[in-house]
């Protein structure tokens, strides 16, 4: 995370189903195809499946800077993360991580649900160091983590400090570690270079077309090491302007086009496609509260809620918000932010996705079956009024009422009135909606 200096379940089952959608993952998604001219609005066709939808998109990240507060914790249980960063931000290249701080982390992510990853200190660390807490992690305490990072934003690190670091530096000291590593421990997957940021145009920017170029001379010299290929990005601020609602609301679409630019990268580079990662991801880099589009605010999550669905569109294997708790948070002190909202409505929508399409860029539709056939429709509504669109499904019970949740001010991804279907659907000003269709 690129920000001021000092602000910095383990579970089998869940396990094999990473393994299925990271192999399913790695190639790229279907071009999006437009609903039929006959069926204008939001349009669902449950018959045209396009595969597992990942499940380790609902993450975030962690440290020891970032403790969730007691009296939150069942509500962060009750969010269902499914992966966890650790230790999260800078702050795992300017202080070791010991045994005790993996004790806890692992321990937690059991108590929670989640996958652990965890990234060992490279910025005046040391590769003994690495090894060491490698091995305590998985042969002596054998918590099998099977995803790891090295460093954190490296190309960041001359900016912190360490003048006249390199790429070329960068790419001698990963693969030195990536290799002594996976030499201790086949298992492991590594998730890099978890660089600052990314888009598909950085035209007009210097700072941008840095990273870009960072990420390029990474894939060439060590795409045949790095498993899935993560990414971060903050699109805001630009300048010392807070972000409005507008800005938000015409930035999630730049996630159709940094994705796909991702992936053309790694196949020119590299010669294969492998999985995607945005191990980093909010509205800002730097900590912005009280504001209509802050980090705390209602449109936020909103933004975010969209955001996920685009990725979940582009076949992203790994997506963690930063952060869990603190300045960033999912979380506040005293209360979950909006933001843990968009994790509570996500809870309704199913694992294997389905085509859908809607004419209108504001309102966006996503569809999912779960796992009894279940057709899930989840719609963002990005317009700050109501919206009425004719609904389209095909493939699944047309008509008749469909059970909906909602997210918007006035219900945090509650239950409401059944939704009727076969006509026009209204969507409350700047919400989420889930409607629920049995087999």
């Amino acid at each position: 995370m690129d920000r001021p200096a000092g602000r910095l379940r383990v579970l089998a089952s869940l396990a094999a189903v990473v393994g299925l959608v990271v192999a399913a993952c790695g190639s790229s998604p279907a071009t999006p195809t437009p609903p039929p001219s006959a069926a204008p609005g939001l349009f669902v066709d449950a018959d045209t499946q396009l595969g597992p939808i990942s499940p380790l998109i609902f993450g975030s990240n962690t440290g020891p800077w970032l403790p969730v507060p007691f009296a939150l914790q069942e509500q962060i249980k009750a969010a269902r993360i499914t992966t966890l960063t650790f230790p999260g931000g800078e702050w795992g290249d300017d202080v070791d991580t010991e045994t005790y701080h993996v004790d806890q982390f692992v321990s937690y992510c059991r108590l929670i649900g989640a996958e652990p990853r965890i990234v060992v200190r490279l910025r005046h660390g040391s590769l003994d160091k690495a090894l060491e807490l490698l091995n305590y992690t998985n042969a002596i305490q054998k918590y099998e983590v099977k995803y790891w990072g090295i460093g954190n934003e490296a190309d960041l690190y001359a900016a912190h400090g360490d003048e006249g670091y390199t790429v070329d530096q960068y790419n001698e000291d990963w693969r030195e570690y990536a290799e002594a590593m996976k030499a201790a421990d086949p298992s492991i997957v590594f998730v890099g270079p978890d660089v600052s940021q990314f888009v598909d145009d950085a035209r007009g920017s210097d700072y941008l077309q840095f990273r870009i170029d960072w990420l390029k001379a990474f894939l060439k010299a060590n795409g045949d090491l790095v498993d899935i290929v993560s990414i971060h990005r903050y699109p805001f601020p630009v300048g010392d302007k807070l972000p409005t609602k507008d800005d938000l609301r015409n930035n999630s679409r730049e996630w159709d086009l940094i994705i796909p630019a991702l992936r053309s990268m790694i196949r020119e580079q590299t010669g294969r496609d492998l999985p995607v990662a945005v191990t980093e991801v909010n509205s800002s880099s730097s900590v912005n509260i009280g504001g209509e589009a802050t980090m705390d605010s209602h449109y936020n999550a909103i933004w975010f809620a969209d955001v996920l669905g685009r990725m979940i569109d582009q076949k992203v294997t790994m997506v963690d918000q930063f952060a869990l708790a603190g300045d960033y948070g999912i979380v506040g002190a005293i209360e979950p932010r909006p933001m843990y909202y968009t994790y509570m409505i996500y809870q309704q929508f199913g694992s294997e996705q389905v085509r859908a399409a809607s004419d209108d860029d504001l309102v966006r539709v996503y569809g999912a079956r779960r796992t009894d056939g279940t057709l899930t429709v989840l719609i963002v509504n990005l317009a700050s009024i109501a919206q009425t669109k004719p609904l389209t499904i095909l493939g699944s019970r047309s008509s008749g009422a469909a059970e909906t949740w909602l997210f918007d001010e006035g219900h945090k991804a509650e239950k409401v009135a059944d939704t009727q279907l076969g006509g026009e659907i209204t969507l409350p000003a700047e919400s989420v909606t889930v409607l629920v269709i049995p087999k």
